[in-house]
C-alpha cells in the first residue's frame, strides 16, 4: 500500500482524535487524515504543536515524523524503535555480518549506483561509457574507489566541469539537498520496517550519524533525484527548494521504478529493497534488490 505524505507548511496544532490525524490552523480551520494512511509526515512550520498521543499513535504505524529548520531544510526525524516482530533477530545478524560479507554488500551498492547514473547519462543523451566502465571495474568493498571517480565524471558530465557537488555549495546544490533528504527519510522509514538497525552502516559510519545504514542504501536511489533536479534547473533555473519543488521531491516517492522485472512505486521498492538486505544478512540471499533506472 502506498502511504500519503503530508507536508504542514502553516502554523498550528497537530493532535489525534479517533484515530485520524487532525491539523488546527491558526483561524481554527480542520483538516484530518487517517494515521493508517500516513507514511510521513513532514513539520516545515517551527510554530506547529504536536500532541504526544499524535507522535505514538503515528510510529506504533511505522510513519516517519521529519522536523525542518528555519530554512524548511529536514533536519530531524523520528522512527518507531519497534517496526518489526523479530527485530532482535535481524539486529543480531547485522551487528555479527562478517566483514567480507559487508564488503560484497557494498560492492553490489556502488555497482548499482554507478549503473544508475550510466543510465541517467544515457537518457539524456550524455556520454555514458566510462561510467560503465567503471561499474565493471568495482572490486569488494570498493578498495579502488571506483565510486569516486565515476561521482567526479558524473557530476561534470551533467552540470559541466566547474560543477563541485558540496552540501553547502551554490545553486543546484541546495535542490539535491532536500531531493537527497526526502529519500534517506523514506530508506530509514523502509530499513525499520524490516527491522533493521539505521545506525550500523554497511560503509557509512560516523559517531554522530544516526542514520549511517539510510545513507548506504539509499545510494542507488540518488539518480532519481538527480534526474528532477536536472529537468527543473535548466527549465525554471530554481535557485533554492520552493513550495512546487518540495511537492514534486516529495511526489517522487510515488514514482514508478523497475525493480526485478516488475514495476512498483519507489517507496515500495525501498522496501524491497531493505527487505533484501535482512536476508543477506540472515544468509537467505546473497545479492541487494536494487532498481535499473530507466
Amino acid at each position: 500500500m502506498i502511504k500519503r505524505t503530508l507536508c504542514i507548511q502553516n502554523a498550528g496544532h497537530l493532535n489525534l482524535n479517533n484515530n485520524q490525524l487532525v491539523f488546527t490552523d491558526k483561524e481554527g480551520i480542520k483538516k484530518t487524515a487517517p494515521i493508517e494512511d500516513i507514511g510521513y509526515l513532514i513539520i516545515e512550520n517551527r510554530y506547529v504543536t504536536i500532541s504526544v498521543q499524535l507522535i505514538t499513535a503515528l510510529n506504533s504505524n511505522n510513519a516517519a515524523i521529519i522536523f525542518c529548520d528555519e530554512k524548511y531544510l529536514p533536519t530531524g526525524m523520528l522512527l518507531n524503535l519497534d517496526s518489526n516482530q523479530v527485530q532482535t533477530e535481524i539486529f543480531h545478524t547485522q551487528i555479527e555480518a562478517s566483514e567480507p560479507l559487508k564488503k560484497n554488500l557494498w560492492k553490489n551498492v556502488i555497482t548499482c549506483k554507478i549503473r544508475n547514473q550510466a543510465a541517467l547519462l544515457h537518457k539524456l543523451n550524455k556520454n555514458d561509457q566510462p561510467l560503465k566502465i567503471f561499474a565493471n571495474e568495482v572490486m569488494s568493498g570498493d578498495t579502488s574507489n571506483r565510486e569516486a571517480l565515476a561521482a567526479k565524471y558524473y557530476w561534470h558530465e551533467l552540470w559541466g566541469s566547474g560543477f563541485i557537488r558540496d552540501r553547502f555549495g551554490p545553486p543546484p546544490n541546495s535542490l539535491l539537498n532536500y531531493g537527497y533528504i526526502i529519500i534517506r527519510s523514506a530508506m530509514a522509514r523502509a530499513l525499520a520496517g524490516s527491522g533493521l538497525l539505521s545506525t550500523l552502516g554497511i560503509f557509512h559510519s560516523n559517531r554522530y550519524n544516526a542514520f549511517c545504514l539510510a545513507d548506504d542504501m539509499m545510494e542507488p536511489y540518488r539518480v532519481y533525484v538527480d534526474e528532477l533536479v536536472y529537468e527543473v534547473w535548466y527549465k525554471t533555473d530554481k535557485p533554492e527548494p520552493d513550495k512546487e519543488f518540495k511537492q514534486m521531491a516529495i511526489q517522487l516517492l510515488a514514482r514508478d521504478v523497475n525493480l526485478e522485472k516488475t514495476t512498483r512505486p519507489l517507496m515500495l521498492a525501498m522496501q524491497q529493497s531493505s527487505a533484501s538486505l535482512a536476508r543477506c544478512y540472515g544468509g537467505k540471499q546473497r545479492k541487494l534488490s536494487f532498481p535499473d533506472f530507466k
